[in-house]
């Protein structure tokens, strides 16, 4: 039985980086799960690249994606509980800033999610994310660059 090659898969609802990673993962041969929800149109078209719509529902393409990986793939998110749970998979997981979430920086990032939402619930005011600066897209394929690379050497 021939063995299962290792994928990236895409938070893709709102991930701003999907030409970039559409672009790496082709030059390198790998292939690429863009997971949505139905009322997000993708209009990805590339052979290695899957488009997979689900539901509308709280948390659909979290768990589809966590129900899917397999330990070495490399999951693209934001979205840092998804990006926690991965990581126990044994997954890689990149942000679409660059950032590699690891085991030791996950549970600052959550519990600095936590305390944002607790001031967000008290009444504070929370601000939704900025655009990407050219620096963190370079960053991005730099980073992403360095784990395709590592993934290929597995």
């Amino acid at each position: 039985m021939k063995e299962r090659t290792k994928q990236i898969w895409v938070d893709a609802d709102s991930c701003p980086v999907k030409d970039i990673i559409t672009q790496e993962a082709a030059r390198q041969h790998f292939g690429m799960n863009f997971v949505a929800s139905y009322n997000h149109q993708l209009s990805i078209s590339h052979p290695l690249a899957n488009v997979i719509s689900v539901d509308t529902g709280f948390q659909s393409v979290d768990m589809y994606i966590i129900n899917h990986v397999r330990a070495g793939d490399l999951v693209v998110t934001d979205d840092y509980g998804l990006a926690c749970l991965v990581l126990e998979k044994g997954c890689l997981a990149l942000g679409s800033r660059g950032k590699e979430y690891t085991k030791d920086n996950i549970s600052f990032l959550l519990m600095n999610r936590y305390a944002s939402q607790q001031i967000a619930k008290a009444g504070g005011k929370r601000k939704g994310p900025r655009p990407l600066t050219k620096e963190e897209i370079d960053n991005f394929r730099h980073n992403l660059r360095k784990v395709l690379r590592s993934l290929e050497g597995d």
